[in-house]
């Protein structure tokens, strides 16, 4: 069985319904997660997905900030959530499709401006949400698992525009990069976008200040799809649908693919 994942910031589902809808139709994965819907889960626009085929969705949503959404043509099991660092926020949600396949999808915290936990909340918020992350992994080591979303860090050099302009900079920051890996290294959690496009620079999202995001180019890669090592070299066709970003009234985020043959 082949199976289609997509994972898309989309920074508000209901604003931007024209645009989800448009690349369900185009692209056609068989599970699109979002994170940052903005919207509590009752006011989701579930029709035109439904009509589209996504009749199944599971979603955490709270009114105007943060929120994850599974939407899937396969049947999909809410198998529930947790709230790293007790934030008490709408940043993960769990689902099971009837093969096993467990999809997790997290909005981690951006972390604010100043990468300083002393002087801003936001950041330790960040990095204390990673840190229960691997110690979850840590406890419960993960099978037949996918996780996807705005994990709000990139974590290579070649996954920002530059590395050395960057490394103060909140999303590229040492500590953030260390405390990534170390959340990785608990789950055993392999990179799939980087198994498949090892070299090169690649981003998923250019910010919204750019005057014309596409020519500075000035990115970074937020956005992962990760795999437990058992189903990892299942996993294949990763690709950054680029020029999403362009669309009318765009995420900042580009959706980010990956196919797994289960």
């Amino acid at each position: 069985m082949s199976i289609t994942i997509c994972t898309w910031n989309i920074n508000s589902v209901r604003l931007r319904e024209p645009i989800v809808l448009k690349l369900l139709e185009e692209e056609a994965p068989d599970i699109l997660c979002l994170q940052e819907c903005k919207s509590p889960v009752e006011k989701i626009p579930i029709e035109g997905f439904a009509a589209l085929g996504y009749q199944h969705m599971i979603a955490r949503g709270q009114k105007g900030y943060n929120g994850v959404a599974i939407l899937s043509k396969l049947p999909i099991e809410d198998v529930g959530d947790r709230d790293f660092a007790n934030l008490n926020h709408a940043r993960h949600v769990v689902g099971r499709l009837e093969n096993g396949l467990v999809i997790q999808n997290f909005y981690i915290p951006a972390g604010g401006d100043v990468p300083d936990r002393e002087v801003n909340e936001k950041f330790g918020q960040k990095l204390d949400y990673l840190t229960e992350m691997r110690d979850h992994w840590h406890s419960e080591k993960p099978q037949k698992t996918i996780i996807v979303g705005d994990f709000n860090i990139a974590p290579r050099e070649d996954d920002v525009w530059s590395h050395k302009q960057l490394l103060k900079v909140v999303s590229h920051t040492p500590v953030e990069v260390e405390h990534l890996s170390e959340m990785q290294d608990a789950g055993g959690w392999v990179d799939i976008t980087r198994k498949d496009i090892p070299d090169g620079s690649l981003y998923s999202w250019w910010s919204y200040r750019a005057r014309d995001w596409d020519a500075a180019d000035k990115g970074r890669r937020l956005d992962h799809v990760w795999a437990t090592p058992d189903i990892a070299n299942a996993g294949h066709s990763s690709r950054i649908l680029r020029n999403a970003r362009g669309w009318e009234k765009p995420s900042d985020h580009a959706p980010v693919f990956a196919t797994f043959d289960l």
